[in-house]
């Protein structure tokens, strides 16, 4: 592939841009994060159902605009980039993992549903029946639930789980501990597809967020030591930092290729999206992680403040690098892969089946 965005690819990476600089501000973070309710800006998502950028990659027979995931993860970077608060994520997870795991009918049954914002839905990993930290539950109509290898999608209107919000590090987003509870009519429907595809798609987009976070985090860390100085120089300088920020950049640009590699072969090649997603979200994690807690450390004492901005990208990074496995989960499964790929003498076990089974335990 060529490891570049198209022209039509760099227009909804500009378009993103703009519209989350002019709506999206660390002054419209903060607001959401004071509010007691965490309140989420209901105008924007209305801009952003609007621009179709709910449904981008859910095919057009399903109500989506039919763009591919390499156009999903261009938004889901720019809204990384300004840290929004939002259910557009937790939504996009949902409808990747139905578009990968679900079979025709549940396709149809859901996905025209979330490709145009009238019901949104979110993902959660589960542990005997309850998922700790599930990302905008409260407000979702569907939680689809990954345990041991199956994912299982509640009504959350039907009485089938107990939403409990829960206090997290990150006040950008509402998260929610879900605790199943019901069997026959209250039960969830088991999605009939292969889990690993859905959950490649849906780990990839997360990957795409937490490099947004990375690049502003990185942004504004070369802004501020250019300007703050020390001894007559800019700290900028200085080789300890320099060398730091430069480090953060290599981190950077080395998850958003992973990214866009994953992306592409989830369309064009995906017989490598397994090891690719993989890749993609491990490198994330980590760039996500340490950029931005180099970010705080790079600008000194303010760095730890409130009114500072660059806490938040931290604490959202911390959150989404633990969501869908963290950065050592899937390098395990990234070994597991490898070892299945190389000893497929192994008697009645596939790679598709060990893998996603890996990542249905909290």
């Amino acid at each position: 592939m060529n490891f570049d965005l198209t022209d039509d690819q760099r227009e909804i990476q500009r378009t993103a841009r703009a519209l989350l600089t002019a709506r999206s501000s660390f002054a419209s973070v903060r607001a959401v994060a004071e509010s007691p309710a965490r309140t989420y800006d209901t105008a924007l998502w209305e801009e952003l159902i609007g621009l179709g950028w709910a449904g981008i990659a859910i095919p057009e027979t399903y109500g989506g605009q039919g763009l591919g995931l390499l156009e999903l993860a261009v938004v889901a970077e720019q809204l990384g980039w300004a840290a929004t608060p939002s259910r557009w994520l937790s939504n996009a997870l949902a409808a990747q993992l139905v578009l990968g795991a679900g079979s025709e009918r549940q396709r149809e049954q859901l996905l025209p549903e979330l490709a145009v914002g009238r019901e949104t839905a979110t993902v959660g990993i589960a542990r005997d029946g309850v998922a700790e930290l599930v990302p905008d539950a409260d407000s979702a109509r569907w939680i689809v639930l990954v345990e041991r290898g199956q994912a299982i999608v509640h009504d959350a209107r039907g009485g089938g789980v107990a939403i409990e919000p829960r206090e997290t590090i990150d006040p950008t987003r509402r998260y929610a501990r879900v605790t199943v509870h019901a069997s026959g009519a209250g039960a969830g429907r088991l999605l009939d597809g292969p889990l690993e595809a859905g959950l490649d798609r849906a780990e990839v987009v997360l990957a795409a967020e937490l490099t947004g976070l990375a690049q502003r985090a990185l942004e504004l860390t070369v802004a501020y030591v250019q300007e703050r100085r020390q001894f007559g120089t800019p700290i900028g300088a200085f080789q300890a930092v320099s060398h730091r920020a430069a480090q953060q950049l290599l981190e950077t640009e080395g998850a958003r290729s992973a990214i866009w590699f994953a992306a592409w072969a989830a369309d064009a090649e995906p017989e490598a999206l397994p090891r690719a997603a993989a890749m993609a979200k491990a490198a994330a994690a980590d760039a996500g992680r340490h950029v931005t807690a180099a970010a705080i450390q790079l600008h000194g004492g303010i760095g730890f403040t409130w009114e500072a901005d660059v806490h938040w990208l931290y604490k959202r990074a911390q959150l989404d690098a633990a969501l869908l496995g963290s950065a050592s989960e899937h390098r395990r499964r990234i070994a597991r892969l490898a070892a299945a790929a190389a000893d497929a003498a192994a008697p009645g076990v596939s790679a598709d089946a060990e893998a996603a089974a890996g990542r249905g335990h909290a």
